[in-house]
């Protein structure tokens, strides 16, 4: 795909909905639908895993039209197991569109504008947009695409301004017309050869920053980057990575990994005869006998680079201190090692707030494990559960009835505080099947101590959770109690036993 004609380019691009349907679904294993697509084009994007993008025009010339090549890519990637959706269309933006409608959704030259104009102004991928344009009485790209780029510039910003151009139809921003003279690429060369993928990775996010600052001395800034890696016995491994945004430093560390896992696990598959989908072999970090010798950044898509507006009360992404010394701890002990928190969804505290690795740029929730399903492959990786978790949390915007209202306690209990609540009388405290309270909360014992005094308290709030499983259906509900020294505890009754979840520092 040439950079500078991204407007009028037909694009074709393969998505296999498998990877957004199960994020937990091996990254690696796309390495072989990228492999079957590099067939038909020798350049190929990887936008994200799951999909990849070509330019269109001369592959469909020479196998005999767009159509017959969108059957051809769809064919090829079936007989791996996996399932594959094709779009083509004029840019990148509506081919993306265009591939999620259908098996082979082919828009005819020029009928992009007519094309996007239908879809919701949610397929912007921009939720603020998505909130703010609806109450405006602005629904539909059409409807958007309608506002003059003046207009949209002034109302709703940079970030309008681009949103504007996509729903118009052209690519995604305007590029650099000429590719600059100089070569901007970087490079490290490891001396001894690296065997193990997280140093490579480690020194890809410093490579990554070196490319960013010789971009940014001469007003340019990157959209896509190719990734060469060169081992020791000759082999070259090179990919084309985009982003929806400016690939920052963590972002390219990522794709690298993601690139050397995706090769290691293609070659286990060939070796072993492995081609149906799921999780491949990936037993250690070891990438090919000798190691990688080279790695190289070459920007291949420039932009020019129009700043970044910092927020009026400082900032609120990761501090580069902090980033470096994340990743080094990563390429002693594994991407697993550092991990940052997400928020999900869930009606207790625990389920609130779950682990990924540290620079991982996917902010999709990842699932739950469910009973019976075997635990991580690697030691490395985080438990997707976690202590307490029950499976059934999720995005954090959802409605979760039960859901313990604000503001949520700063401490939660890794394993939950067996407690004993009583009455006036030393009676236990129970609670009924339709949440009526036996007696109101007077002392409360946690964890063996001595009785405190409950001043005050709030509840119950009743929860029936996976009542259609009986292995994890429970039956709780949660009381808010203040002791007499003062602090504030998030307490639950369970099966007649009192458990302390939380405390409110």
């Amino acid at each position: 795909m040439t950079s500078a004609d991204d407007a009028a380019q037909r694009v074709l691009v393969a998505w296999c909905p498998a990877w957004e349907q199960d994020p937990e679904l091996d990254t690696r294993a796309f390495e072989q639908v990228v492999t079957v697509v590099q067939g038909f084009s020798p350049r190929v994007e990887v936008l994200r895993p799951g999909t990849c993008a070509i330019g269109a025009r001369g592959p469909a010339r020479y196998f005999g039209g767009e159509e017959v090549l969108a059957r051809k890519i769809i064919d090829a990637v079936a007989r791996l197991g996996f399932a594959c959706q094709v779009g083509v269309a004029d840019g990148l933006f509506a081919a993306q569109l265009a591939a999620q409608m259908g098996m082979a959704t082919i828009v005819a030259p020029g009928g992009t504008p007519a094309f996007l104009a239908p879809h919701p102004v949610g397929s912007l991928g921009n939720p603020e947009l998505a909130d703010l344009l609806p109450r405006l009485g602005i629904r539909t790209l059409g409807e958007f695409a309608a506002l003059s780029a003046a207009e949209a510039a002034n109302r709703f910003g940079s970030t309008g301004a681009l949103a504007h151009r996509l729903a118009r139809g052209p690519g995604p921003r305007p590029l650099v017309p000429r590719p600059p003279s100089v070569d901007l690429s970087v490079s490290v060369v490891f001396d001894p050869p690296a065997e193990r993928a997280e140093p490579v990775a480690f020194a890809a996010k410093a490579l990554a920053e070196r490319l960013h600052a010789g971009l940014a001395a001469r007003g340019l800034a990157c959209v896509r980057v190719q990734v060469q890696v060169i081992c020791t016995d000759g082999q070259e491994i090179a990919r084309l990575w985009r982003h929806d945004g400016l690939l920052s430093s963590l972002a390219v560390a990522e794709r690298v990994r993601w690139q050397l896992g995706g090769w290691r696990a293609a070659q286990d598959a060939r070796g072993r005869g492995v081609t149906a989908p799921g999780r491949l072999p990936f037993a250690d970090e070891a990438i090919a006998p000798g190691g990688i010798a080279l790695l190289r950044l070459v920007p291949d898509q420039l932009v020019r680079n129009t700043g970044r507006q910092l927020g009026l009360w400082g900032e609120t992404a990761v501090d580069d201190r902090v980033a470096r010394a994340a990743l080094r701890v990563q390429a002693m002990l594994g991407h697993g090692s550092v991990v940052r928190p997400l928020l999900a969804g869930g009606r207790s505290p625990a389920d609130q707030v779950t682990l990924v690795p540290f620079g991982s740029t996917d902010d999709r929730v990842p699932p739950r494990r469910r009973p019976g399903r075997p635990a991580p492959d690697r030691a490395d990786e985080p438990d997707e559960l976690g202590p307490g978790r029950v499976d059934g949390a999720g995005e954090p915007d959802r409605p979760w009835p039960g859901r313990i209202p604000a503001p949520s306690p700063a401490t939660v209990y890794r394993a939950p505080l067996p407690a004993r609540i009583t009455d006036d009388s030393g009676a236990t405290v129970t609670v009924s099947g339709r949440g009526v309270v036996s007696a109101p909360p007077a002392r409360m014992s946690a964890d063996g101590a001595s009785w405190l005094v409950v001043t005050a308290w709030a509840g119950p709030w009743p929860v029936a959770e996976r009542w259609w499983d009986p292995r994890t259906a429970r039956r709780r509900a949660r009381f808010q109690l203040v002791t007499e020294d003062g602090a504030a505890w998030l307490v639950a009754v369970q099966d007649g036993r009192w458990l302390i979840e939380a405390r409110y520092d």
